[in-house]
């Protein structure tokens, strides 16, 4: 059982690593919208793949502020994070939609302010991802 939490948490924190990468292309090809949705992506993966390793097996929603919470009550080291991550949820739906914003489109609204190597909160949920990651893998190995 734990062996399977951990293959399934893994997948979903390799998935998050591929979209990090993904972030970073499409920051430097300039498409600042792509890249925030893809930042937002990866720490909401990373959250999940961290409460499925703790057992979680039904987990709903794209809310990273409300994923963290649900990891800050298994590990208190989260409680910082969701302070720094709340900004990522904004790029759930306006990234995408025409309709998430009052004018314009993703593609002509979101700068390089808002993107990837910009956006601080994400740098630390890479580091914090990171570090959650080495856990896990010393946890069983």
């Amino acid at each position: 059982m734990k062996d399977n939490r951990l293959n399934e948490a893994l997948r979903w924190i390799r998935q998050a690593s591929e979209d990090i990468d993904a972030a970073k292309y499409n920051h430097k090809d300039k498409k600042f919208f792509i890249s925030c949705f893809l930042s937002h992506q990866a720490v909401e993966k990373i959250l999940k793949g961290y409460l499925i390793y703790k057992g979680f097996e039904h987990i709903w929603g794209h809310s990273v502020s409300d994923l963290s919470k649900e990891c800050e009550k298994i590990d208190k080291d989260f409680e910082s994070l969701r302070k720094e991550i709340l900004i990522l949820d904004k790029y759930y739906i306006p990234t995408r939609y025409p309709n998430g914003l009052p004018g314009g489109i993703p593609a002509e609204v979101f700068t390089e302010r808002d993107s990837f190597e910009e956006n601080k909160s994400f740098r630390k949920s890479i580091k914090i991802y990171f570090w959650k990651r080495e856990r896990i893998k010393r946890k069983f190995w």
